[in-house]
């Protein structure tokens, strides 16, 4: 029997659901609202996990092709004091593969591969239940009809309120995005500052954090505790204005560390949101979510791991579903096993940031021992 399935979402989570699929032979249809693959930035880096994401990119076949790509000494961590001291410097040993980095951009076009991607599909709503199937509404008007909806659609999912009343709330943490571009020429001392993957200084309620991506470019995080409307009466678009507030919030830290700002370009605000920790929902034939349409979780390197994870696990489910009702019972199980382990994930989560965005840095550093004890 032919099923009528949709992924709304072209991100990991979605498009290792399409790609496994397509990996058993049962067509998909992958809605995204982007007009192409390459019109706005991809995002940072990701790390991998052995068990999370890796596991995922194996169900999909994708393995070899995805450690050809990835960068394992990217996993390298450097933490200094504000003042510059060097307080923590690890690297992985030369056989380390438990979080590679690779850069989202790869990853997306490693993803694609065959699929049919319908770019420039933005969906408004999604109705279950009617005559024909689950019903989806887009921006241009149009609508049509599948037997499984899986929303993949993220923070602010389309999807979501079909299933759930929740929203995101915000955790009190704002991060402002920079990057620098072919740092190893342009600025030598950063690059050495930064090493093969990424640096951390943390201070009072604030930090800032940078990640080595590939081909020389590094993305700059500053991170603090502050209103959600912090950033009124500024305008965000005006680089140099938002590089002086970030300058006079980080006064006083060393120089070299303060020089990850001033080289910095563009700058995009970005609050931190997360849904409840422990988010579930009244079962609806026809419609699920995965990713962070549903456990929205601070960005601590879970996010992308479970959502990949997760859509490797709905789409064998799936595929090993040979009629409607197994179909329903297969969502069913899913998202009961999914509800369970994206819960720890998000108490770990949650409780990370409060310890690296904290009154007190030592917390951060402590936080540092226990994940990656030297």
């Amino acid at each position: 029997m032919r099923r009528r399935i949709a992924v709304i979402g072209g991100g990991p989570g979605g498009l290792t659901f399409a790609r496994v699929l397509h990996r058993h032979g049962h067509p998909v249809t992958v809605l995204e609202r982007d007009p192409a693959p390459d019109a706005r930035p991809p995002g940072g880096t990701l790390d991998l996990h052995e068990n999370l994401g890796q596991l995922a990119l194996g169900k999909a076949g994708l393995l070899a092709e995805f450690q050809a790509l990835a960068r394992p000494e990217g996993q390298a961590m450097r933490i200094l004091d504000p003042d510059g001291t060097v307080l923590r410097d690890w690297r992985p040993g030369p056989d380390d593969r438990a979080n590679p980095e690779i850069d989202r951009g790869q990853l997306r076009d490693l993803l694609l591969g065959p699929l049919d991607v319908r770019w420039g599909r933005a969906v408004t709503a999604v109705a279950p239940g009617t005559r024909d199937g689950v019903l989806v509404r887009f921006a241009d008007g149009r609508q049509e009809t599948f037997d499984l909806v899986v929303g993949a659609d993220g923070a602010w999912s389309r999807v979501r309120p079909a299933v759930s009343s929740a929203t995101p709330h915000y955790t009190g943490v704002t991060l402002v995005e920079t990057s620098l571009d072919d740092v190893d020429t342009r600025h030598p001392g950063l690059a050495r500052l930064i090493g093969d993957g990424a640096v951390a200084v943390y201070g009072v309620n604030r930090a800032l954090v940078a990640q080595r991506n590939s081909g020389g470019h590094v993305k700059v995080y500053a991170q603090f505790r502050a209103p959600l409307d912090w950033h009124t009466g500024l305008d965000l678009a005006d680089a140099e204005v938002v590089r002086s507030r970030l300058l006079a919030l980080f006064d006083g830290w060393s120089a070299p560390v303060l020089d990850l700002l001033r080289h910095g370009t563009a700058f995009a605000h970005r609050p931190l949101h997360v849904l409840p920790v422990s988010h579930t929902w009244a079962h609806v034939p026809g419609v699920t979510l995965l990713g962070d349409a549903a456990h929205l979780m601070p960005p601590l390197g879970a996010g992308a791991n479970l959502a990949m994870l997760e859509g490797a696990e709905l789409a064998e489910s799936v595929a090993a579903a040979p009629g409607s009702r197994d179909l329903d019972e297969a969502v069913r199980a899913f998202e009961e096993q999914m509800w369970a382990r994206a819960g720890s994930w998000a108490e770990i989560t949650a409780a990370g940031l409060e310890r690296l965005v904290s009154p007190d840095p030592t917390q951060a550093l402590a936080l540092f021992d226990e994940v990656q004890p030297s």
